[in-house]
């Protein structure tokens, strides 16, 4: 994690020094005023607004040692949106009151306050409306377990609603523990939670959190361009009504490691490939549909399915074809719990 700590008096330094002991392991950076100066800090340059925005847009979170107002006043003009927003936390500079500012479930500032004011036997002072009702915060666990949020719009409705009745949750995973508080199991309603990767709405408004689960193997002929790629894979998903967000892996043989096509397709969404021996191919135990073709060229007698089921527990979609790419999903074992 990547921490940025600022101090505006000499008490505040003392206490941004006991908060930097609780983030020993992180990358933690600490900054005040010049006329403060001391061993373990950077200066606050004058003026700030470009020094806090940079800061802004690469920190994970921003703590404030100081009041709430040169808290607001520094982030204001570089706030966006809470899906990116760093966590943003102020302490007075005694530190009796740890009080997070920003994204508080996303960007983990509500968990972080909690540690802070634990280290500093300080008071937290949570404001965020699900956590001082006890009820479920939607967006912090979905952060918290590696879960997307398809549409954050969907997280407002359901914590609004959530205050006021229990909302229900259809899962298409195992649900290993208790349902947390303000949920309920159901597939119908106004509003609603579903856990899947399969891109269905079972309610009026349903708030989609999609575990990124799915291994796509890809084979494909030499020269094929990225374009091709992208309509093979987009194909076989929207065949199977599969959402492209919980892909977590892209898996071919090592021949095509150096795939220009391939390799544009996958920096393109973000994924970092991953190639695999014809052995450790013909290694993977399963049905698979063989090619004598691909057999005689690659060594191995199916390219997409086993490279997709590397990793994965069951093939859900096997061996496609279009213009040239072969595509298969497999997805991993997932189970939910709420502990």
């Amino acid at each position: 994690m990547n921490i940025a700590l600022f101090a505006y008096s000499r008490r505040g330094c003392r206490t941004a020094r006991a908060v930097m002991q609780l983030f020993m392991q992180h990358d933690i950076k600490a900054y005040t005023m010049e006329r403060f100066a001391e061993n373990g800090f950077d200066n606050i340059p004058r003026p700030s607004r470009t020094f806090y925005g940079e800061l802004f847009s690469r920190a994970d979170a921003m703590l404030f040692i100081g009041s709430c107002g040169i808290a607001v006043r520094e982030i204001a003009p570089h706030v966006r949106d809470k899906q990116t927003d760093p966590a943003v936390i102020c302490i007075d500079e005694l530190g009796r009151f740890v009080i997070p500012l920003l994204s508080g479930h996303i960007g983990g500032a509500n968990e972080m306050a909690l540690k802070i004011a634990t280290g500093l036997n300080a008071v937290p002072v949570i404001t965020t409306a699900t956590d001082i009702n006890n009820r479920f915060s939607v967006d912090a666990w979905a952060a918290a377990n590696g879960f997307v949020i398809d549409d954050i719009r969907g997280v407002k409705a359901v914590s609004s609603a959530i205050l006021e009745r229990d909302i229900p949750l259809c899962c298409d995973f195992a649900i290993t523990t208790i349902l947390p508080n303000g949920i309920v199991p159901g597939d119908s309603g106004d509003v609603g939670i579903c856990i899947s990767y399969n891109k269905k709405q079972p309610f009026k408004q349903t708030l989609r959190l999609i575990p990124k689960i799915l291994h796509i193997g890809i084979g494909c002929r030499r020269g094929i361009s990225d374009s091709a790629i992208r309509d093979a894979v987009n194909a076989a998903l929207a065949r199977n009504g599969l959402d492209i967000k919980a892909v977590k892996c892209i898996a071919s043989i090592d021949l095509k490691s150096d795939e220009e096509g391939l390799l544009k397709y996958c920096k393109d969404i973000g994924i970092e490939p991953v190639f695999y021996s014809s052995k450790e191919l013909t290694d993977v135990s399963g049905e698979f549909t063989p090619s004598a073709f691909v057999k005689s060229v690659t060594g191995v007698d199916n390219v997409c399915e086993r490279a997709a089921l590397i990793g994965a527990d069951k093939l859900i979609v096997k061996k496609t074809a279009l213009n040239g790419v072969t595509v298969a999903v497999a997805a991993e074992k997932t189970e939910v719990c709420f502990g």
